[in-house]
C-alpha cells in the first residue's frame, strides 16, 4: 500500500453558488481510531487560505501566523464542507472562522480562529533553544528508537516516518518510565509542497497533534492504555520549515480529573523553530479493536 499525499486531503473547492462555503474530502489514510483533529485543523486552514487568494499567493502576502481549533464532535472521513467567513481583513493582517463538518453530519464538527499577517519590521528574538538531541539519521539507527510505521494497525503512521529523539521507545517491552518530556523526528514519506518547493506549513498540524506520548512516559508501562481526543488545539506558524524532518518536543505540564494540558515545539533540522503548539485533551480508557495490539504512543496508548 503507497502511503498517502496530504496534498490530496489539502484541495479544497468553491461550491457553486453559496459564497464562502469549500467542499473537500477526507480519506480514511489519515485516521488512527477516528481521523486525526490536527489534519481536519489543516484541512480548514485550507479552506481559509483559499478564501484568502490560495496557495503561494496567499503565503508570500498574507501568511499564516496563529489558529485555535475547538473540536465539538468527531469528524468522519467522506465529504466535507468548511464554511469560512472572514471577520477582519485589513492592510496588515486578515482574521477569519471556519467550520468544518461531514456533509450528511448535522452539528458542528470543528471550529477553527485563525490569523493572517503580512511580514513587518521588528525585533528577532529566539528566547528558547533546540533541545540538544540526535540527528533524524542517528535517532533512526539506534536500536528501537524507529517505528516501522508501514507494519501499524493506525493508517495515519503508514504516511510518515517517525523515530524517537528524546526519551523511550514506548512500542517495545522493557521501556522505563521517565519524566513528562519526550521528542519525535517526524517526516512525510510523501512531503506535501507547495508550487514553491518549500514545506507547506499546513502539515505541521497533524506533526503537532502527537502530545499524549508526554504523559504516557510519565506514566509508565504498567498504566493501562488510554485515548486522550483533543478538546483544542492552538499553534503559532513561526516559519516555513527548511527541511522534511521535523522535530517535535512535546510537554504534558499537568495531568488530572480526567484532563491533561500539553505543549509542543517544532523545529527543523537547521534548529529552526517553525511552530508552537498548545492543547487540552480528555483521558478515556482505550478499547482496542483486534489486531491493534502493538499501538505506537501518538494520540493513543
Amino acid at each position: 500500500m503507497h502511503p498517502a499525499d496530504l496534498r490530496d486531503e489539502l484541495t479544497v473547492t468553491a461550491a457553486p453558488k453559496v459564497p464562502g462555503l469549500y467542499l473537500a474530502e477526507l480519506s480514511p489514510a489519515w485516521s488512527y481510531l477516528h481521523p486525526c483533529g490536527g489534519v481536519l485543523k489543516s484541512v480548514a486552514l485550507a479552506a481559509m487560505r483559499e478564501a484568502l487568494g490560495g496557495g503561494d499567493a496567499a503565503s508570500s502576502s498574507l501568511r499564516l501566523l496563529s489558529a485555535t481549533t475547538v473540536f465539538c464532535q468527531p469528524v468522519q472521513p467522506g465529504k466535507l464542507q468548511i464554511a469560512v467567513t472572514i471577520l477582519r481583513r485589513g492592510d496588515s493582517a486578515a482574521q477569519l472562522r471556519a467550520s468544518l463538518t461531514n456533509v450528511e453530519q448535522p452539528g458542528p464538527g470543528l471550529e477553527v480562529t485563525a490569523t493572517f499577517a503580512r511580514p513587518r519590521n521588528g525585533p528577532d528574538v529566539l528566547g528558547i533553544a533546540m533541545p540538544e538531541v540526535p540527528r533524524p539519521e542517528e535517532a533512526k539507527a539506534r536500536p528501537g528508537h524507529a517505528l516501522d510505521t508501514r507494519a501499524s494497525p493506525w493508517a495515519f503512521y503508514r504516511n510518515v516516518e517517525i523515530a524517537i529523539a528524546l526519551g523511550e521507545p514506548m512500542w517495545r517491552p522493557g521501556w522505563t518510565q521517565g519524566p513528562a518530556h519526550i521528542a519525535f523526528w517526524m517526516r512525510y514519506l510523501v512531503p506535501p509542497r507547495l508550487a514553491s518547493g518549500a514545506i507547506d506549513p499546513l502539515a505541521l498540524p497533524p506533526l503537532a497533534d502527537s502530545m499524549p506520548p508526554a504523559l504516557v512516559r510519565a506514566l509508565g508501562p504498567d498504566q493501562p492504555r488510554f485515548l486522550a481526543p483533543s478538546l483544542d488545539l492552538t499553534m503559532y506558524f513561526l516559519a516555513v520549515p527548511s527541511s522534511e524532518w521535523i522535530l517535535v518536543e512535546s510537554r504534558v505540564e499537568r495531568a488530572e480529573g480526567g484532563y491533561a494540558i500539553g505543549s509542543a515545539n517544532l523545529w527543523d533540522e537547521a534548529g529552526q523553530l517553525v511552530a508552537r503548539a498548545a492543547q487540552a485533551m480528555t483521558i478515556r480508557a482505550l478499547k482496542l479493536p483486534p489486531g491493534a495490539g502493538a499501538t505506537p504512543p501518538a494520540r493513543h496508548r
